[in-house]
């Protein structure tokens, strides 16, 4: 009888993490979810933080239920999101509350930085996409604000980093979320100098790096008892960007990461992550033009991709609604978009006005009219915009990346929680004239928890990990069809871009 070795994820999303337990018998892998956490930003003053402490105690509450599903643990491992950190002073002191990506303070920060270095080197320094909430042009607004928070923070955290350092008490960068920052050369793997001189950023606060699969040590004695643990266990780096740790998770098994691609993945949640994995950046004047980002993967490869603004239009739209007593579930307003006219109007997901939170309906009409578009009618209207928007996008998105790479994307893989939308994944086929494998829902967590495993000596490689993935969790294929109609809209589409 094969033995079974138990893992934790703590995978924090933008709107809830879980703590995921993983049954690893060599073969397959059995999930169970342990323990599910909203994950609410709050406002202090003027500027929008996360939650840490709630976070962190919600953290070790999912630690102690594991144990109570019988779990005997030989790992933990962290991820998150990017681009946002914590900082730490002299006696190991938090310094503040990190602040959320979608925070004001960056306003203006892209063209305070370009005025200093061209952006044109930034991108080929870094390979990042420009967005205004990247951590460089967060620690630029900082450094304007001539925060006091700079001049005693002895090291800066990734948010993935910081709780390995509130769970075990050692200070790292795991590399995968490193690359979030636009501070990284991608091609060396370590902090680009040349940016922060220019930027006059601290360079002397980013930490050392570890590559996916690193233990960091064992649990803090205070957490083990906070958590009710009678034996020692060891945090383990994941890929701790969750993207990294996503796409781990793919199962595709038909090209290896050094020949040309043949297959895409579209992480899909609040964010839309969607672009290919390659041995090697690829830095170039179509990449910049673009704006694809080089983030790092697990095993040495880079991800390149692009960042889409995702199923955060219909969350925000469908609180929006919430507040106005409307309240729906993602599945009513799944049902009403599909029976909401197609193609009544189209909206580009990454317009800037999309990014903060607000009346996001108001904003979709505003775009409307702005582009001299008919505004949606009702709910299902605006939700089925969205998602049509969304598909066109990737469509876009695709087609960029087989002419930058000279590919032919035959598979779309989407993992996710937005893979169980089964009208956005139908959207996604018919809009890019390829089948959608969907699955599996937890890809993050699973990647997170397989890399755990990889540390462990449990898995060989990184084939052998979606080897796992494959037998473990069957996709369901969604073939295009109706694709004229779609390939009418993308012109219109293209339009708007």
């Amino acid at each position: 009888m094969a033995t079974t070795t138990d893992y934790l994820a703590l995978d924090l999303g933008a709107e809830s993490g879980r703590g995921m337990l993983g049954r690893f018998d060599g073969e397959r892998i059995v999930l169970e979810e342990v323990h599910r956490f909203p994950n609410q930003p709050v406002k202090l003053l003027d500027t929008l933080h996360w939650d840490l402490p709630r976070l962190f105690d919600d953290m070790k509450t999912a630690i102690r239920k594991a144990g109570s599903f019988g779990a005997v643990l030989d790992g933990i491992g962290v991820d998150t999101w990017g681009v946002d950190f914590g900082l730490i002073g002299r006696g190991e002191t938090l310094l503040g509350n990190p602040v959320h990506y979608r925070d004001a303070r960056t306003d203006g920060m892209m063209d305070a930085a370009f005025a200093a270095v061209p952006r044109a080197r930034i991108y080929e320094a870094t390979g990042l996409q420009f967005l205004p909430f990247n951590t460089i042009f967060q620690l630029l607004a900082l450094r304007r604000a001539k925060s006091p928070l700079l001049d005693v923070a002895e090291t800066l955290l990734m948010m993935p980093d910081l709780f390995g350092w509130l769970l075990t008490g050692r200070r790292a960068g795991e590399r995968t979320d490193a690359s979030t920052t636009q501070l990284l050369d991608p091609r060396t793997g370590t902090w680009s100098d040349e940016l922060c001189a220019a930027l006059d950023l601290p360079r002397a606060i980013l930490p050392g790096l570890i590559d996916p699969g690193t233990e960091l040590g064992p649990l803090l004695p205070s957490v083990a008892a906070d958590a009710g643990l009678t034996r020692p266990v060891s945090v383990i780096a994941p890929g701790t960007h969750d993207t990294a740790s996503a796409v781990a998770a793919v199962p595709a098994l038909s090209s290896s990461p050094s020949g040309p691609p043949d297959w895409c993945y579209l992480s899909s949640g609040t964010w839309s992550l969607l672009g290919v994995e390659v041995s090697q950046p690829v830095i170039t004047p179509e990449t910049m033009r673009y704006n694809l980002t080089n983030e790092g993967g697990v095993a040495g490869t880079t991800r390149l991709l692009k960042n889409i603004m995702g199923l955060w239009l219909v969350q925000e739209s469908r609180r929006t609604w919430a507040r106005a007593g409307r309240e729906m579930t993602y599945e009513e307003l799944t049902a009403r978009a599909q029976v909401a006219p197609p193609f009544s109007a189209l909206v580009d997901p990454d317009d800037p006005s999309f990014l903060s939170h607000g009346d996001m309906p108001a904003r979709l009409a505003a775009y409307c009219t702005r582009t001299n578009q008919t505004l949606p009618a009702d709910e299902g209207a605006i939700v089925r915009c969205c998602l049509e928007s969304l598909a066109l996008k990737y469509r876009w998105t695709i087609e960029r990346i087989e002419a930058i790479l000279g590919t032919t994307i035959r598979t779309i893989h989407v993992v996710g929680g937005g893979s169980k939308n089964a009208l956005l994944c139908q959207f996604t086929a018919d809009a890019c004239g390829r089948p959608v494998h969907a699955g599996p829902v937890e890809a993050t967590a699973i990647g997170n928890i397989l890399m755990q495993a990889i540390g462990r000596k449990k898995l060989g490689s990184i084939q052998d990990l979606r080897a796992v993935v494959a037998r473990s969790f069957p996709a369901v294929v969604y073939e295009p069809r109706d694709t004229a109609a779609w390939d009418a809209a993308a012109g219109r589409f293209a339009a708007l871009l």
